[in-house]
């Protein structure tokens, strides 16, 4: 061996921290919750939409989808559409609902950064040198 060459051990290498349980399973909870969410609350607003008659939904999103004729013709794929077929102002809700989605995740995300910088691991590791102070004069000529 050489003067310099290291040999590492498995003792000697540390795994880096990975995510928790309860992160994780945050995670998953939020994976359905946050589309539940956004639906039900598309629904709402498309229906409180159209029972007060504003105009921010456009017409072209109002009323049942319709279908090719293909899509009837298969019985798997009819099984499917059918139940959506027969939900009024579908268009209009999908829209509306991923909008929720983004609004909703954003806001979690905000939320989570700002968590994660006030109690999360320090910005320097332990062999870190701590940043200059340096004072920096505005010269004028």
């Amino acid at each position: 061996m050489g003067k310099y060459s290291t040999v590492q051990t498995e003792s000697s290498v540390k795994k880096k921290d990975q995510l928790g349980d309860a992160w994780r399973a945050i995670g998953c909870v939020m994976m359905v919750i946050i589309p539940a969410v956004s639906i039900f609350a598309a629904s709402a607003t498309v229906q409180m939409a159209i029972e007060n008659h504003w105009r921010i939904i456009p017409t072209q999103l109002k009323g049942r989808p319709h279908m090719p004729d293909i899509a009837y013709s298969l019985s798997g794929l009819r099984t499917i559409l059918e139940p959506i077929t027969k939900i009024e102002n579908f268009y209009a809700i999908v829209a509306v609902s991923l909008v929720y989605m983004v609004l909703i995740s954003g806001v979690i995300s905000v939320i989570y950064a700002a968590i994660h910088t006030a109690m999360g691991p320090s910005r320097y590791g332990p062999l870190d040198a701590p940043p200059i102070k340096v004072k920096i004069r505005k010269k004028s000529r």
